[in-house]
């Protein structure tokens, strides 16, 4: 975000020096990407965005928001392009008119954290309802994020299928934090407690105290990450070459490639899936 609003402050001095912002553009072409924390705070945007520029020569200025707010973002035209991983509000954007291409790209995946001790006796389990149903049986304490973001949304599908509800009602042994998943996870580990989250955020984050990995490899944990061209035809000043040119080098062979390369402490965490 700083990049972005130095070009900003930049295009504003090139007009009032008198030169035409259009003749700026052309010079420097670039779009505005929407997305996901956990694209972003994982190192990965950083990561591919600098091979796509040298590639092609169109600067990318990314504002993580969260899925929900990032495709807001998209219905009211304030961005190009949308990468994020909700399926079903993805589906919903497409349906309303505000998206005009939607691609797959790569997949992430969720696991359950707790505590060493383990009081729920989930550890190596790779069915995360069934580890839900064990952590409410024994009450053992739970944060969520229950910020309604994507993550949270698949947690609280998981719980549904668990307990036959959302979340649990008010449980003493549920908290649930309102905040991002970086917050809820220190939340965790300060009070020793379970938590949902994808892999990546998890590999990145620093201060885990005694938590540790318990649950995962259940294929309903599968995170997909899809990219999405604003609409033009809704937003006329959406850059809809630009933007399908970012969304076809994604789902290009150089592109999959480079997320296929990008590893954190060693570890793949985004895995292409394009399929033409």
């Amino acid at each position: 975000m700083e990049s972005l609003r130095r070009n900003i402050l930049l295009a504003c001095l090139f007009v009032l020096a008198g030169a035409p912002f259009s003749s700026y553009a052309e010079d420097h072409p670039f779009i505005t990407v929407a997305t996901t924390n956990s694209a972003l705070k994982s190192g990965l945007l950083d990561f591919l965005v600098p091979s796509f520029t040298r590639s092609t020569g169109i600067q990318v200025y990314v504002a993580a928001e969260g899925t929900r707010h990032a495709l807001e973002s998209g219905e009211l035209g304030e961005c190009d392009v949308v990468l994020v991983h909700d399926r079903s509000r993805e589906l919903q954007f497409m349906q309303n008119g505000f998206g005009s291409v939607r691609r797959d790209v790569m997949y992430n995946d969720y696991i359950l954290v707790g505590p060493e001790d383990d009081p729920a006796k989930i550890q190596d389990m790779h069915d995360a309802s069934a580890a839900l149903r064990k952590i409410a049986d024994v009450k053992a304490l739970f944060i969520s994020r229950g910020d309604m973001s994507a993550t949270d949304l698949a947690e609280r599908t998981i719980w549904t299928e668990a307990v036959g509800r959302q979340a649990p009602d008010r449980a003493s042994w549920h908290l649930e934090t309102g905040s991002s998943l970086q917050q809820t996870l220190v939340t965790a580990a300060s009070m020793n407690g379970y938590a949902f989250a994808d892999r990546a955020t998890w590999v990145k984050f620093s201060a885990r105290g005694h938590l540790r990995v318990v649950v995962d490899g259940d294929p309903r944990l599968i995170d997909q990450y899809a990219a999405i061209l604003v609409n033009p035809a809704r937003h006329p000043q959406v850059k809809s070459a630009l933007g399908m040119t970012f969304i076809a080098w994604l789902t290009s062979p150089e592109g999959q490639a480079m997320i296929a390369s990008y590893k954190l402490d060693g570890e793949q965490v985004f895995f292409p899936d394009y399929k033409p």
